[in-house]
């Protein structure tokens, strides 16, 4: 079966959500079932053997990845949620934006020390949140075993904000 060109299915939308940016829209690419199985065949492929316990994704776009692709791996999937959606105890991590500030919950029993979790997301762009979250699971003492997306806008630099963390990506603009 020839390998799914990811790019075929990501739209450009040029000046969304403001003049000047071009958006990738990952759109076509979650109506294609072929496209989204091939992202989490890739993404498993990639970590198969790499003692990943969790995955972890912030909402919603990295739950859409993340589900399926713990699955695949056959470890639990860790839900990093928007601010008053998780109801029990939990950790807190506020992060930059562009004009601003936003925060990222977790519950705070949902890792254990010394796990090995893969963090998930749809777009890397300057990274902040992909941090926060970084931030989130160091903070319950498990360890980001890496930093995975399947598209990343290199141009932004959001790679350097995560360093020294791996940083795996399908699709790079």
């Amino acid at each position: 079966m020839p390998e799914i060109d990811l790019r075929a299915t990501i739209r450009d939308i040029p000046d969304f959500p403001k003049p000047g940016i071009l958006f990738r829209d990952i759109t076509p690419l979650l109506a294609d079932p072929a496209a989204l199985g091939s992202v989490i065949d890739r993404l498993a492929e990639h970590f198969a053997d790499r003692d990943v316990d969790a995955v972890a994704a912030a909402e919603a776009r990295g739950f859409m990845f993340g589900t399926p692709l713990a699955l695949r791996l056959n470890v639990g999937f860790v839900p990093i949620r928007k601010p008053g959606k998780l109801p029990f105890n939990k950790l807190s991590q506020e992060y930059q934006l562009e004009y601003g500030t936003d925060r990222l919950e977790m519950h705070s029993d949902a890792l254990t020390r010394g796990h090995r979790i893969l963090l998930i997301d749809d777009v890397l762009a300057t990274g902040g949140t992909m941090k926060a979250c970084c931030d989130l699971v160091a903070a319950t003492g498990a360890e980001v075993l890496a930093c995975a997306f399947v598209i990343e806008l290199s141009f932004l630099e959001g790679r350097k904000l995560l360093s020294p963390t791996e940083v795996f990506s399908l699709v790079t603009y």
